[in-house]
């Protein structure tokens, strides 16, 4: 007997919302792959961030009732949260995708490994211990040549939470995981977490796209992604 498909779990950034991944979630859905797309933006308006994630991620896993197995698939910065996401669940995870994401450090925070001057102008621009929503980083022609689609755009814009500074300071939970693993960059800036993926021998694709293709270029996207899961389904 075939066993039924494992579903695809996409997580969002902390810093997006759900819209960032849905269409891609409509993409994956399209080539028979179940997917859950949560919503965790509730999660990430106060201190102590992680925790508060890692709670509410498996609340939502749990009240959507999917069965059967799971792909954990974390975009950006949900990447170093995927191990502590999988041992929060009773349902079994098979699988870790990394979407144009950060790797797990555990025990270290994103403060500790990333440059001075980068954690000095993000507090710089913050207010009221929070920062800025993370379109405002960017100039605006930066994001509307990533997604042209302007509704999409002006969707993912408005779900964009101010995230606590305290977040970059947090360290990041420190639980191991010892399932299969795959990398899919999207972005040029994400190349150095791709090769330190590769070296630990991970299934890894790469697009010469940007960091929100998942939203404009979805079906470009759901296909290496979908040979990703079954390069994980493969080696378990």
């Amino acid at each position: 007997m075939v066993s039924a498909p494992a579903t695809t779990v996409l997580v969002h950034s902390p810093y997006l919302g759900p819209a960032s991944l849905r269409p891609l979630a409509g993409a994956l859905a399209a080539l028979g792959h179940p997917v859950l797309l949560l919503d965790l933006r509730v999660t990430v308006n106060a201190a102590p961030v992680h925790q508060r994630l890692i709670g509410v991620f498996a609340d939502a896993v749990e009240d959507s009732l999917v069965e059967g197995e799971l792909v954990l698939v974390g975009h950006s910065g949900a990447g170093p949260l995927l191990p502590a996401f999988a041992d929060a669940l009773e349902t079994p995870v098979t699988g870790l995708v990394f979407l144009d994401a950060e790797l797990p450090t555990p025990g270290r925070s994103w403060r500790d490994d990333a440059p001075a001057d980068r954690m000095a102008h993000l507090k710089a621009i913050s207010r009221d211990g929070l920062m800025p929503r993370w379109d405002r980083w960017f100039a605006p022609e930066a994001l509307s040549a990533m997604v042209p689609d302007v509704r999409l755009l002006e969707e993912i814009v408005g779900e964009a939470p101010e995230v606590p500074l305290a977040f970059l300071k947090e360290p990041r939970p420190t639980v191991a995981w010892h399932g299969p693993c795959g990398y899919l960059r999207l972005s040029e800036a994400c190349g150095p977490a791709c090769a330190a993926a590769r070296e630990l021998g991970w299934p890894v694709r790469e697009l010469d796209g940007h960091h929100l293709a998942a939203a404009s270029a979805p079906a470009e996207v759901a296909a290496p992604l979908a040979g990703l899961i079954a390069d994980l389904g493969a080696g378990r």
